[in-house]
């Protein structure tokens, strides 16, 4: 991580902590639309379905489920592979954009299957993929199955990633839609969304919107961010527009110079959080969000777990059993913390899981 000269003010970790959860509208919940709040929120983490629905129920005032639902039924927002090789929830826009620009990022780690795809003409991989999904969405299987037929010698899962790699493939409706889901089945983004993905544009302006959504930030943490590399000569080329400040350890943070930071002081309510949220993986030093001793705490091997704020900082774990949300905290609370935390928890029930009937239970403290 780079250092920055000692002039730079130094934004403590609270202070961090407050600006970021402001940005990610987790300090005071924001008056947005559901599309609107993926388009400031540059995505969502969307391994599983349900997580971006939390998240906005988290973030929203007045959100319901079907908002976000219809906007996917409306294909105004999408399911995708981008950031970190990882399924995120985009606006159509950013599908469009953000996409290309991380598109090398798709190209190395297609080059980790390189062994599985000796003699593989990948434009022409590219081509009949394309062809197939555009006829109609295929599931991965389908698509494998279909390639594997030209390219027996192949190591089929490497000819499957080669397609996502190579193609902006989405996730087609009823997919991702709340209470109905189903199988995966894809095909093209410019298929599914009627028009033509854009060149791949410079990155100045994500980094700005990044800044917006999760700064004050390192270049560090947006290259984790975006999976990307190499972001130093944007971030230079950036400086005269952005002011700076240095962490606790010295490390240097770009900023947009309008952009609220609020005081340290400033209080923030608990939230319920899903598993694999934009505030705990955006950067590349989590300690802003994560205290030390927590750290690995929200996941064991493949297993990620839904999360728990109070006082702005990860402190516990949370679970839907039947009939119960189970709060296990990772440590103590104060008696007007548990109320906080049981109050903002019959919230996200009536929001998410209005008239089933779920109680707010607090179990045994969770351990490593």
């Amino acid at each position: 991580m780079t250092k920055t000269t000692a002039t730079a003010p130094v934004l403590g970790t609270r202070a961090l902590n407050r600006a970021t959860l402001d940005r990610q509208l987790l300090l005071r919940r924001s008056p947005l639309s559901a599309t609107a709040a993926v388009e400031h929120l540059l995505g969502l983490q969307a391994q599983n379905v349900k997580p971006p629905y939390y998240a906005l129920a988290a973030r929203l005032d007045g959100f319901r489920p079907e908002q976000l639902s219809a906007a996917m039924g409306a294909r105004e927002v999408v399911r995708i592979v981008t950031m970190r090789s990882t399924i995120h929830t985009h606006t159509a826009e950013d599908v469009l954009t953000l996409r290309p620009l991380v598109q090398a990022a798709r190209d190395r780690e297609l080059g980790q299957f390189r062994k599985g795809l000796v003699g593989v003409d990948l434009e022409r991989l590219a081509t009949i993929s394309r062809e197939l999904v555009e006829t109609e969405p295929r599931t991965m299987k389908q698509l494998r199955e279909a390639l594997l037929a030209k390219w027996p010698d192949a190591d089929p899962f490497a000819l499957s990633v080669a397609a996502r790699c190579t193609l902006p493939l989405v996730q087609v409706t009823p997919r991702g839609l709340w209470g109905r889901s189903g199988q995966v089945a894809l095909t093209t983004a410019e298929h599914w969304l009627g028009r033509s993905a854009e060149p791949a544009p410079a990155p100045d302006a994500t980094v700005l919107r990044y800044l917006t959504a999760f700064g004050p930030a390192s270049v560090k943490d947006m290259q984790t961010w975006a999976g990307l590399t190499r972001l130093r000569e944007v971030f230079e080329r950036l400086r005269p527009s952005l002011t700076t400040f240095r962490d606790e350890s010295g490390v240097e943070l770009f900023d947009l110079p309008g952009a609220s930071r609020p005081d340290a002081d400033t209080p923030a309510l608990p939230r319920f959080l899903p598993e694999f949220d934009n505030l705990l993986l955006s950067h590349a030093d989590r300690s802003r969000v994560v205290p030390a001793d927590l750290k690995g705490r929200t996941w064991q091997g493949n297993q990620a777990y839904c999360t728990l704020l109070v006082d702005g900082f990860l402190s516990g774990l949370w679970k839907l059993e039947e009939g119960a949300l189970v709060v296990e905290p990772f440590g103590r609370l104060t008696k007007a913390q548990r109320d906080e935390v049981a109050a903002e928890g019959e919230r996200m029930l009536a929001t998410m899981h209005e008239g089933e009937g779920y109680d707010v239970r607090f179990g045994t403290v969770a351990r490593p």
